[in-house]
């Protein structure tokens, strides 16, 4: 348990940068064209709502770590609903189009329809919609599907990492059943929240025996199923390579039964390859982070609970904008710390990865930023 206690530890650590990002001297007006040093725009902002989740998943939040009396963030530490709008609304300046709420479990935090309606407002500088979508466990899905829909959701993307249901609530490790987070779907799917993508964690040993049937239960449906390759996110989950199942046996192990053919992404910044099944039953995802890095085409930055800004996924630390929006920081200043970030960008973590690459460099949690 001493190793636990430590891990904690270096978890806190992410939630207290020295410094808020630099105000450069002269300030500019955004473009939407702000790119990194890898000439990536950015795109895609996810924006972590809160800390908490009422699961306990092994590859995210394992239970020996995040205890009972674990240190979650206060209230007062989290970004307002207010604080939230105003730096997505200066980052869609910047070029992004797409916002995801993710938590841990953002349907945990109270009144989160509310956010969902301010952010469902914004607009990019061409005047168009935002895509806006949120990440959830499907645990509270039922119940606030039609309020998310709304108050201007696009669409939801729900983890589910087994059919099984005993192989399900080990995933979860808190004892949930399946069947809720099933209902949850379907509320999603009746009130127009789509197209649903099913997100499913793949561990060796674990739920790989699930592999197949969740594509047999989801093909021939509206449901995009996405399988995961197991991540090397933080330092609390144990990670090893060992326990990685690559995508491409997870493409064989479904292909021998329903067979696939591999079909172009929609977008080149998408994490996930796409292949439909030859039948016309639909289509799955391979997110392959591990085993095929997408760190190239990469448009994504990430919020924090409580404001700091991340550039990867795989990040060693953030930065600041909290500090910034509550010092009395205005608009443009807090554009141009932004723009000035962005441009001095050279993540590429997964691109960089080798069997070399340190288990316990320092990494931020998933669970803190979201997936």
């Amino acid at each position: 348990m001493k190793s636990d206690h430590k891990k904690v530890i270096s978890i806190a650590e992410f939630r207290y940068p020295p410094a808020a990002p630099v105000i450069p001297a002269q300030l500019e007006t955004p473009s939407g064209l702000l790119t990194d040093t890898l000439a990536r725009p950015l795109r895609d902002l996810r924006i972590s709502v809160t800390d908490r989740c009422n699961f306990r998943c092994v590859y995210c939040m394992p239970k020996d770590v995040f205890t009972t009396d674990y240190p979650y963030l206060p209230h007062s530490s989290l970004l307002s609903f207010e604080e939230i709008v105003r730096v997505a609304q200066i980052l869609v300046a910047h070029g992004v189009e797409k916002i995801r709420l993710t938590g841990g479990e953002p349907l945990l935090r109270k009144d989160v329809e509310k956010l969902v309606a301010m952010l469902s407002a914004l607009r990019t500088p061409a005047g168009a919609p935002l895509d806006l979508a949120l990440t959830t466990n499907g645990s509270l899905l039922a119940r606030k599907a039609q309020a998310l829909k709304d108050a201007g959701l696009t669409r939801v993307t729900v983890s589910l990492d087994a059919l099984d249901d005993a192989t399900f609530r080990r995933m979860n490790d808190v004892d949930f059943e399946v069947a809720e987070v099933l209902r949850g779907i379907e509320a999603a799917h009746a009130a127009g929240l789509g197209p649903i993508k099913i997100n499913m964690v793949v561990k060796r040993g674990m739920n790989d025996a699930e592999i197949v049937p969740m594509a047999r239960h989801f093909k021939d449906t509206p449901h995009i199923l996405r399988f995961i390759e197991y991540m090397d996110v933080g330092n609390s989950n144990g990670w090893k390579m060992d326990d990685v199942i690559p995508s491409s046996e997870v493409v064989r192990r479904i292909h021998e039964q329903m067979p696939l053919t591999e079909i172009a992404r929609r977008q080149t910044s998408e994490t996930a390859s796409r292949w439909r099944y030859r039948d016309g039953g639909g289509e799955i995802g391979l997110v392959s982070s591990v085993t095929q890095a997408f760190c190239s085409s990469c448009t994504r930055a990430r919020l924090s609970t409580e404001g700091m800004l991340y550039t990867c996924l795989f990040a060693s630390g953030g930065h600041d904008l909290r500090a910034l929006l509550r010092t009395s920081r205005n608009d443009a200043e807090i554009s141009s710390a932004v723009a000035h970030l962005w441009r001095a960008r050279e993540d590429r973590y997964s691109a960089l990865r080798t069997a070399n690459t340190p288990a316990s460099a320092k990494r931020v949690e998933m669970s803190y930023i979201g997936g």
